[in-house]
């Protein structure tokens, strides 16, 4: 493998290997924020059936 095919395999690499720690990064954003709506649902509710 010459030293440009091998230069471009890194480069190629670094970028999949980024785009993938964003993508879970943002998927990570996502669930902490569903589950704070979710526990806010529930206290909504469980004062609703106080009432």
């Amino acid at each position: 493998m010459s030293s440009a095919n091998f230069t471009f395999l890194v480069y190629g690499l670094t970028v999949a290997w980024l785009i993938l720690f964003v993508y879970v990064a943002l998927l990570a954003g996502r669930d902490r924020r569903l589950r704070r709506e979710i526990e806010q649902l529930k206290q909504m509710l469980h004062q609703h059936k106080r009432s």
